[in-house]
């Protein structure tokens, strides 16, 4: 494989599986608020947070981690404030005490941070403005959920970073299905095993505690005890079980997947319980990882980060390439389970992060599993029918657009339903 080529895939990879604390969208407005308090010097006396509509659309519905159950922006905000660490990113609550959630629900109902929606913005959009005193901090969050684009101190401006540079976190307009199979075949093990298999460890704890507790809805252990025993089953639970526990204030920490938890613990446990069964050694496991994890990327760069259409789907799409992976599977059977899975599930709508994800998380993976079971077989859903196309990439492009443009209007109106507008 071409070397700068090769170089840039595992630079994705770094970059983009990274540990992050429960639901990626509250702990980013923590992290802002940490940062914000660092730069202040002191507690805010008082706080604004100017988040887009998908931030708030995902916070509002998802129980903060650390924080005794509250949910909701001030929540996040007035406990990154008081107990973050800035410098631990999308880990930065992961230290919070019990005695400081207790102090953040004093906090909340004594206003000391409001929430406004800020219009004309990305998608992914963060601004805290907090003070004390006569001084101020303005810290912006924005394009990636760790991204600090500006930081003010008292009205003069100490950072100023716009755009992520391509060098930071790999060039995703580089990642085709051809490449991406070639990577996953010539990658050198040792240059993969740290960050998946920090992803596989992370990612199968927050299944495991979801399967052993309850934890919202308990959509994975209801799959569990409604569907047998077969394999499909058991890779449907489990990776429903870790939305579970994460959704409802699970602690834990997960390996995200395009700025997602819910997609890393898509992308993750299918392909884990398939090789266990399958007996698939450590080499085979993580090869498929590799591929799982950049097919679900290659989805998502035309998609962006946020937005009305359910990540689930593109991680349930990858992990089942994945799956066929294992079972040594060449490119077109994996182009064709794209189309199929994609043919199925592809536009089931985000309204938030909340409970309800594990089980459209259930429902992604068992299309992406189906969409392979037909795909090994030589079927496949006709070319040229809606947005299926025969050309694997522009099948991926059209479900893109679909994501990012088709659904802008979607996005809207579930915003407004959301807030009572």
């Amino acid at each position: 494989m071409d070397v700068h080529q090769y170089a840039n895939y595992l630079q994705i990879l770094r970059k983009e599986l990274i540990p992050a604390m429960g639901c990626t969208e509250p702990i980013a407005v923590a992290f802002a608020a940490a940062k914000a308090r660092q730069v202040l010097g002191v507690m805010p006396e008082r706080m604004v947070a100017r988040c887009s509509g998908n931030i708030i659309k995902n916070v509002k519905g998802v129980s903060v981690p650390n924080a005794g159950g509250q949910k909701g922006i001030e929540a996040a905000a007035v406990l990154g404030a008081l107990a973050g660490k800035a410098d631990l990113e999308l880990e930065v609550i992961s230290q919070a005490t019990p005695q400081e959630a207790e102090e953040t629900r004093r906090l909340v109902a004594a206003g000391l941070c409001r929430c406004q929606l800020a219009e004309k913005v990305e998608n992914l959009y963060i601004c805290i403005e907090a003070a004390a005193g006569e001084d101020t901090a303005v810290v912006e969050v924005k394009t990636k959920h760790n991204h600090i684009s500006r930081i003010e101190k008292n009205g003069q401006v100490l950072l100023s970073a716009d755009d992520i540079p391509v060098e930071d976190g790999g060039d995703k307009s580089q990642l085709n299905l051809k490449d991406i199979l070639e990577f996953a075949n010539a990658v050198k093990l040792e240059d993969v095993e740290e960050v998946i298999g920090r992803q596989i460890q992370y990612n199968c704890a927050i299944s495991r505690e979801g399967l052993d507790r309850e934890w919202g809805a308990s959509v994975g252990r209801t799959v569990l005890e409604t569907g047998g025993e077969d394999l499909r089953t058991q890779a449907i639970a489990r990776a429903a079980a870790g939305s579970d526990a994460r959704m409802n204030g699970c602690a834990l920490p997960v390996v995200i997947n395009a700025g997602s938890g819910n997609q890393g613990i898509t992308c993750t446990l299918p392909v884990v319980t398939y090789a266990e069964a399958m007996g698939v050694g450590k080499e085979k496991l993580y090869r498929a990882m590799v591929l799982t994890n950049l097919i679900a990327l290659h989805q998502k760069r035309y998609i962006g980060n946020l937005s009305a259409y359910c990540g689930a789907v593109s991680a349930g799409t990858a992990a089942a390439c994945g799956v066929a992976y294992l079972h040594g599977e060449g490119y077109e059977v994996i182009g064709k389970t794209i189309v199929n899975s994609l043919g199925n599930t592809g536009g089931i709508v985000c309204d938030g992060a909340k409970a309800s994800c594990a089980a459209k998380i259930a429902s992604a993976v068992n299309g992406g599993l189906l969409g392979y079971e037909m795909a090994k077989r030589g079927r496949v859903f006709p070319f040229g029918e809606g947005l299926v196309e025969g050309d694997y990439e522009q099948t991926i492009r059209n479900f893109g657009q679909l994501g990012r443009s088709g659904m802008k209007e979607t996005d809207v109106e579930i915003l407004h339903m959301m807030i009572g507008d």
